[in-house]
């Protein structure tokens, strides 16, 4: 469980043209102006705390709104529309917790659970969602020590492997949660590792169903939605 949380595995190289700011993510999914101010406070914050811990690589500061936060927030576009209880595994920076709860501030009883085992990244999270105004509540834990919760959705981006993924999610997706992994250009190799084979237009193993949604930051990588049969 000590994947690092930056950069995401679908990254491309580190020498990517300078991001456009927030019109970039704009022309993808809508921005209201709130949100955007939250945003900008968590880059703003990242900015900050980087410059004393590592929270993410030297290259992707230049890449938030382009690559980090377009990464996270098409997370939002494919969940259920009314769906609040997240839990969102390997925290690390705030991607894709911070970044969904900045979409999500506005939705009633909306509650953004965030699991980072490293006592510096889970003090910057506190810090960040607490200036960010956004219901979260940062759990400074492994993973496996969560007491088990209902949630809607479970997410992670760049923590562990599928398999290993898979057995810190199960007690969210055994409970009727929707699984979203963004994976990189080798994600079907991750699902052959998990079991999972081609069947009804997705990938299957065993009561879990797999679906292999297109990314828009990258078009060789995939959003993994997972769904588990009760």
């Amino acid at each position: 469980m000590d994947t690092p949380n930056d950069p995401a595995p679908n990254d491309p190289a580190p020498n990517d043209p300078a991001p456009e700011g927030p019109a970039v993510l704009e022309a993808h999914y809508p921005l209201a102006e709130a949100t955007r101010r939250r945003l900008e406070t968590h880059f703003r914050l990242l900015t900050e705390w980087n410059a004393r811990m590592n929270l993410v690589g030297p290259h992707e500061l230049g890449r938030y709104w382009s690559r980090h936060a377009l990464d996270c927030a098409q997370l939002v576009a494919l969940a259920p529309a009314r769906a609040v209880r997240w839990l969102d595994l390997g925290s690390g920076a705030g991607f894709p917790g911070l970044v969904v709860a900045a979409y999500l501030v506005d939705r009633p009883d909306a509650a953004i659970r965030l699991v980072e085992k490293s006592p510096k990244k889970a003090a910057f999270l506190k810090a960040a969602a607490a200036s960010m105004q956004v219901p979260v509540t940062v759990f400074n834990a492994r993973v496996e020590d969560l007491v088990p919760e209902a949630y809607e959705v479970v997410t992670a981006r760049a923590f562990a492997p599928l398999p290993r993924l898979i057995e810190y999610a199960k007690p969210a997706l055994a409970s009727g949660a929707i699984g979203l992994f963004p994976k990189g250009a080798d994600y079907q190799s991750e699902l052959t590792a998990a079991g999972f084979k081609p069947g009804g237009g997705a990938y299957v193993q065993g009561a879990m169903r797999a679906e292999a949604l297109p990314s828009v930051t990258n078009p060789a990588a995939r959003v993994l939605r997972l769904t588990a049969s009760a």
